[in-house]
């Protein structure tokens, strides 16, 4: 496909288009404007709520629709509800009560709500840091169950990786196919999903919806979640921090998030903007060790 046939471009934010700091590269910012200004239309594809990645859209004055909570919920350009996807309450009250007897902490995300049971400082911590809401306490979990949808839960022991990888084999093993289970980039983090549920999904409902075919999307991403959404592309890049699975399921691989590695795809396949040499040659030699 040639790079003038993109007519969108489907972003992940953290450890893709925010780098350590949590922030936009200069770079990458002029990038993605320019290609605005060229027709290209940019959508942001997360794991965050959309209040979370409300201050991305803001900076890049996005007036698209966006794929927020893993796929779990698709909003259009004015804000309306696209598509949501709801994990079974049942199964909601069987995860909490087995994490949670273990000594596990446990978030449950409502759209751009996130319900705990009490304060943690490493919840706190998350929402802060990925400027997600803040946490409402709201006493035992199970109580809110039957007055509330639950779209995404969030499992973590606070430094414990190990403990957290254990509990995704455990629960992988109880539920099945009953929900998708995901470590990404954050090792004491484990997220739950629905059945089927993901970004890739979640962007097939909204090309379908813009009238975009999927070979004329750029998606770029840095992490198992992101895996589908590459799949689904025709151009698909992975970021030079990103996962070996991750640079093997995409077609190109570009520098880090922390090195503008978004601008780079922008640039290449959407801008006319050559890669130098030296940076070329490393990017296939690194997709041929794959």
């Amino acid at each position: 496909m040639s790079k003038a046939e993109i007519k969108l471009i489907a972003v992940d934010l953290d450890g893709t288009l925010l780098n350590s700091a949590h922030q936009i590269g200069e770079r990458s910012e002029k990038a993605l404007k320019a290609a605005i200004e060229k027709g290209v239309q940019v959508v942001i594809a997360t794991g965050k709520s959309v209040r979370g990645g409300k201050g991305v859209v803001e900076q890049l004055k996005l007036k698209t629709p966006g794929v927020y909570g893993q796929g779990t919920t698709v909003y259009r350009a004015d804000g309306t509800l696209l598509t949501e996807t709801t994990i079974d309450r049942m199964l909601v009250r069987q995860i909490v009560t087995f994490a949670e007897d273990r000594g596990f902490q446990v978030a449950l995300y409502n759209r751009d709500r996130i319900l705990v049971r009490e304060d943690s400082l490493r919840l706190r911590q998350l929402t802060v840091d990925y400027h997600e809401p803040a946490p409402e306490r709201v006493g035992p979990l199970q109580n809110v169950l039957d007055n509330v949808s639950i779209h995404k839960i969030l499992i973590t022991k606070p430094g414990d990786g190990r403990a957290v990888s254990a509990l995704r084999w455990q629960l992988s093993m109880q539920i099945q196919n009953r929900a998708s289970l995901l470590q990404v980039g954050i090792v004491d983090l484990l997220e739950i999903l629905p059945p089927g549920v993901s970004k890739g999904s979640g962007l097939k409902q909204l090309i379908k919806e813009m009238g975009v075919p999927a070979s004329a999307v750029l998606a770029i991403g840095d992490a198992e979640n992101d895996v589908e959404m590459l799949q689904l592309a025709g151009t698909s890049v992975a970021m030079g921090n990103a996962s070996d699975h991750v640079k093997s399921v995409a077609k190109h691989v570009v520098a880090s998030n922390d090195a503008d590695g978004v601008a780079e795809a922008v640039e290449r396949f959407v801008l006319n903007v050559e890669a130098p040499p030296v940076l070329s040659q490393a990017i296939s030699e690194s997709k041929a060790a794959d």
